[in-house]
């Protein structure tokens, strides 16, 4: 396995770089390492570094000897490397460790694999938006990135920031607080609609009067000084938050203003994640989760055969793409069990050619035909193992799907990843470990044993 998962990473880890000349990186065994330890403490970057510079036990996995080896790892450069690690890479390093985890527990290779099909909410971390913070949220990193640029080349429009920014954020807590005074009788209820009408204008007439006054400042800054790459970034971040901030002044002035209310589709819920998704999945307690569906299979033997991010994506639509990607990595799986969000009259119809089970519940009342199905011993049998698969999205909530660390869409789609490779590894260490016990336990019986036969005699 260990050779297997080495020839990948020197694949796919910058395959157009010679590793054996220039200056030596961080060696490909060391940012597997440092990425599987991250997920399976749940930790941040920072609690990574000390455990990587400081812990014996750790730093011998990464391959520094104990007492002859003071070489320390910059926090920089630890996220620069882990980052390396892409979606596609750890999905084939799963198809790996998984295949090395069924020569453990599979007796026989022709027994075939069963699954459990489910979907949870995988968080981005994100607070809870309304428009207007999500429009203080654009203008605070508008505001704070031009006057970082005006400072760097010597203009003095931006020397107050900090009050500007102070100033936004009042108006924002006055229209909130205006939102919340309640009356009962309707010239009360009529006044205070004017105050939260004037409010959001007052509040929305500032951020504008800000947003002309940065993107003018970009103007000049183009058109009189010389611009390094870094301030072209600066500057694109500047106009990527400003979209972000005429968005938002036009929702608010669109709902609070004008009585209109605006369309789902329209709405973005945070400016720093913008593929955070809206999901209602009528759990006690949890109205509504802020991040993005994952979608999960999972073998009777506990392994995460394969995982998808259901990105603007339901239930039933993903039921048949997973079962047809997991039959391409392991053929051998025959049956899966769902739950009924999974169900459409299609996917009834199409995984019943992929597998010889499908134990998907149907909605609503059953035909004669469809209560046969589900009345089968297999039905039965499959149908009553699918919670085991709860069991697996509270294994990956533990080690780091709670709530996602890393930024942007591909930091994502890396967090996931990296969580189901680093499960997976955890469950061959629970079977090596199981073994290890068994085989202590058998050695003490037999002793105990042999000591019985001796005293008899």
């Amino acid at each position: 396995m260990r050779e297997k998962v080495f020839k990948l990473l020197e694949l796919q880890i910058a395959p157009t770089v010679d590793k054996n000349t220039g200056r030596p990186g961080m060696e490909l065994w060391k940012i597997l390492v440092m990425g599987v330890l991250r997920l399976d403490l749940n930790c941040d970057y920072d609690r990574l570094q000390e455990l990587v510079n400081q812990h014996s036990t750790i730093r011998k996995i990464l391959g520094h000897p104990e007492g002859f080896d003071n070489h320390q790892y910059p926090l920089q450069t630890i996220k620069d490397n882990v980052s390396l690690l892409t979606p596609e890479l750890l999905s084939d390093l799963n198809t790996v460790i998984i295949d090395a985890g069924h020569d453990l527990v599979q007796e026989k290779k022709d027994d075939g694999l069963s699954g459990r099909c489910d979907s949870f909410v995988f968080e981005t971390d994100v607070h809870y938006p309304t428009d207007i913070n999500l429009l203080f949220d654009a203008m605070r990193k508008v505001i704070e990135n031009i006057s970082g640029l005006s400072d760097r080349h010597g203009l003095s429009d931006w020397r107050q920031f900090k009050y500007n920014i102070r100033h936004i954020k009042r108006l924002m807590r006055i229209a909130q607080n205006k939102k919340r005074v309640t009356a009962k009788s309707e010239a009360k209820k009529e006044k205070i609609q004017k105050e939260v009408i004037s409010a959001h204008q007052t509040y929305v007439d500032t951020a504008q009067k800000y947003l002309n006054n940065a993107r003018n400042t970009v103007k000049i800054l183009e058109s009189s000084c010389k611009l390094s790459l870094s301030d072209a970034a600066i500057i694109k971040s500047i106009a990527d938050f400003g979209v972000h901030a005429d968005r938002q002044i036009d929702q608010i002035v669109r709902r609070v203003i004008m009585g209109a209310s605006i369309p789902h589709n329209e709405k973005v819920f945070s400016v720093f994640e913008p593929h955070t998704e809206w999901v209602s999945k009528g759990k006690a307690g949890v109205p509504v989760e802020f991040g993005i569906r994952v979608c999960i299979l999972e073998d009777q033997h506990h392994f995460i055969l394969h995982h998808r991010i259901m990105q603007n994506e339901t239930d039933d639509q993903v039921a048949i793409p997973m079962i047809q990607h997991t039959k391409k990595l392991f053929p051998s799986l025959h049956s899966c069990s769902f739950d009924k969000g999974f169900h459409s009259k299609n996917n009834q119809e199409m995984l019943s050619k992929e597998l010889n089970v499908v134990a998907l519940p149907r909605k609503g009342k059953l035909s004669n035909k469809s209560k046969a199905i589900e009345d089968s011993k297999n039905f039965i049998e499959a149908h009553k193992k699918h919670s085991a698969v709860e069991s697996a999205i509270n294994a990956l909530e533990v080690h780091g799907l709670d709530r996602c660390l890393d930024y942007g869409i591909d930091g994502y789609k890396r967090y996931v990843a990296l969580a189901v490779v680093t499960r997976n590894l955890h469950r061959i260490g629970d079977i090596l470990k199981q073994k290890e016990e068994k085989r202590i336990a058998r050695i003490k019986a037999r002793h105990s044993k042999n000591i019985i036969l001796e005293n008899a005699a």
